[in-house]
């Protein structure tokens, strides 16, 4: 970027930053009840009138068309989690018993339990400053309570029938005290005004980590007495002598955060699920204290275990919906939540990496996470490109559903390898390398040290990790770099398989048909050439006895293509897509030896060679280093066959 541009980008952002401010100072508003009830209530009484449920519920389809665009940019690979997580907020917003329920997020670490909590909570605040969003309090209550408390409860028939909504809820202590002290009873008089739900301000978003449980105080959750205010109010009863500092407090009107919830005291619990449940607390000296607020805890698998082995737990078990956040058996997602996770690092901006390192880094993490049977390698990889969605020869379609629902193995995705360790390992592969250049077999390396160099995985567990390293490199990297290699070496490659494709649609279409097939170059008719169809289909295993089922999927695939207006291409199946790759490299193998492995090349090859790698920079995303690598490496793959 040139200085015009930097000068150009930092414009911009000035002027987004004006922009936000003017957004973020638009729609204050404040004055009494009276005013709030003539000027703000009659636009959008039942917005106005919303539990924490249904604004949460709300903020979600503001966010984007899909109930998941919240998290779009930051959660990658466990949409059912996120469905099931918005449907708890859809559920409890129409008024069922799930919103008298604490969720429960229950999943491994680094699985993105905090993530989707902090995507909830920034989306919470930004969605106060919108009008859709508009948030009304008591001016000065401790728990931003709603003015509709202010309405007496004789009177709340008549304010039904004449906004079409239902007042629930009690005035706090504290805004009891202050409108028969200060306003002699005259709640017309009561100032209103809009608030903004914030997390560092404590308006309508609480969070409360978990300490020592032995010096944890419930205090944390509800406040205490006000030793420095009793003197001047003569009362320790009186709820202007209290602090208003506990967690709850801050969250009512909006979301709680629970963080390691099961780590906590059993009375913490027992107030939690009253206030899931009943929708208040008890406090000395106070009468029942309502709020309106929705729980979100967060735990991880032992500490879950644990308390699932104690009996008298079952009783506040059945007070919860609990959601597993898993970790992602996409592979694909899972690079994703590296790529963001390096793009946030200042270390790693100037570091170069291979097209492949961050698939063959996630693919290994989702074999750590696969139940532990007695497949085969060829198996596991399987099971690994059926939960990337790809196409795998001999699956039926139902047998991947089965796979990518987990019906035979729920337990996966709960344990295993996390994003965290990955990007560990990346850092130590960048911090050994001179030459601000990573490729796959380093990035492979580092993870391998990691692994060996951890005392917290027991031998056994080390043994099968660095197993799934050499099933990453042979059944998916050598595929990859073999791939981009051959491309790069062939300029026409992409026109080469596309003549194979029709080739063999041609021959096969005959086959079928039992008929002649009329030579391009001859003219001359001739029988289909099977030797040519066996030679393609055995580059991906397809049996002398599955040949017949599989040219009748293809020819099935391609008329298709061809009542909808479509073209067969090379994307309409991946399997012989890959057949007939793998058919074209096998007969310039020849050719890929000389490039890549000439000892001493003479003017002709070494122009070759910084052509492939050349292309292999301009295309596909290596830089000069990793470029030769691939070739070198490929060079070998070529000599062990």
């Amino acid at each position: 970027m040139d200085k015009a541009e930097h000068q150009q980008s930092r414009q911009q952002f000035r002027d987004q930053l004006r922009a936000f401010t003017q957004q973020h100072r638009a729609g204050h508003w404040s004055g009494s009840l009276a005013d709030f009830m003539e000027h703000v209530l009659p636009a959008a009484p039942s917005q106005l009138a919303r539990t924490s449920h249904q604004y949460i519920w709300d903020m979600l389809r503001w966010s984007g068309k899909e109930r998941c665009a919240l998290f779009a940019d930051e959660l990658f690979g466990i949409d059912d989690a996120l469905n099931r997580v918005a449907d708890y907020f859809k559920a409890a917003a129409a008024g069922s018993e799930v919103g008298r329920r604490l969720l429960l997020l229950l999943g491994p670490p680094s699985g993105g339990k905090s993530t989707l909590v902090i995507r909830l909570k920034r989306g919470l605040e930004e969605y106060s400053y919108t009008e859709a969003g508009a948030l009304y309090g008591i001016a000065g209550c401790p728990v931003h309570e709603s003015p509709l408390h202010l309405v007496p409860h004789t009177l709340r028939g008549g304010f039904r029938d004449s906004y079409g909504v239902d007042v629930s809820g009690e005035l706090c202590p504290h805004c009891r005290v202050r409108l028969e002290h200060e306003l002699g009873g005259d709640f017309l008089r009561m100032p209103v005004e809009r608030i903004f739900i914030s997390e560092a301000g404590r308006s309508a978003i609480g969070t409360y980590a978990p300490h020592d449980p032995n010096t944890a105080d419930i205090a944390d959750l509800v406040g205490s007495v006000d030793l420095s205010r009793v003197a001047e109010y003569g009362d320790e009863g009186d709820p202007r002598a209290w602090s208003w500092s506990g967690t709850v407090y801050a969250a009512s009107r909006g979301l709680l955060e629970m963080i390691e919830i099961l780590k906590v005291k059993r009375e913490f619990l027992y107030l939690l699920l009253t206030l899931t449940q009943e929708k208040n607390v008890k406090v000395a000296r106070f009468p029942l204290i309502y709020l309106d607020e929705t729980i979100l805890a967060h735990t991880n698998l032992a500490e879950f275990r644990k308390f699932l082995q104690e009996s008298e737990n079952e009783g506040l078990l059945d007070r919860m919906v609990i959601v597993q956040v898993p970790y992602t058996l996409n592979y694909r997602e899972e690079a994703r939540i590296y790529r963001k996770l390096i793009l946030s690092a200042p270390a790693f901006r100037d570091v170069h990496m291979d097209p492949h390192v961050l698939h063959a880094a996630a693919v290994f993490a989702v074999l750590s996470r696969l139940h532990e049977g007695e497949e085969r390698d060829a198996d596991l990889a399987k099971r690994v490109r059926i939960h990337a969605g790809e196409d795998v020869d001999g699956v039926h379609h139902n047998e991947a559903l089965r796979v990518r629902n987990k019906e035979k193995s729920p337990e996966e995705g709960l344990s295993g390898v996390s994003p965290r360790f990955v990007i560990n390992g990346l850092s130590h592969a960048i911090i050994q390398s001179e030459r601000h250049s990573i490729s796959t077999m380093d990035l492979l390396l580092a993870l391998k040290d990691a692994i060996e160099s951890d005392a917290r995985i027991e031998s056994a567990r080390k043994r099968r990790w660095v197993d799934y390293l050499v099933l990453t490199r042979k059944e998916f990297y050598n595929r990859w770099v073999k791939e981009d290699v051959h491309k790069a070496l062939f300029v026409s490659f992409e026109q080469e398989v596309a003549d194979l494709l029709d080739k063999y649609l041609d021959e096969v279409e005959a086959m079928l048909d039992n008929r002649q097939v009329k030579d391009p170059i001859t003219n001359e008719e001739r029988r289909p050439d099977e030797r040519f169809l066996r030679a393609v289909e055995e580059k991906i295993h397809i049996s002398d006895s599955g040949k017949q089922s599989f040219r009748q999927e293809v020819v099935r695939k391609a008329m298709g293509a061809y009542k909808r207006g479509e073209r067969f291409g090379l994307t309409s199946h991946a399997p012989l897509r890959d057949a007939l790759q793998q058919y074209l490299f096998e007969q310039r193998r020849d050719v890929l030896r000389l490039v890549s492995s000439s000892k001493r090349p003479d003017d002709e090859v070494r122009a070759k060679i910084s052509a492939v790698e050349q292309r292999l920079v301009d295309e596909y995303g290596y830089d000069s280093h990793c470029a030769r690598e691939a070739l070198n490496y490929v060079t070998t793959l070529l000599a062990q066959e």
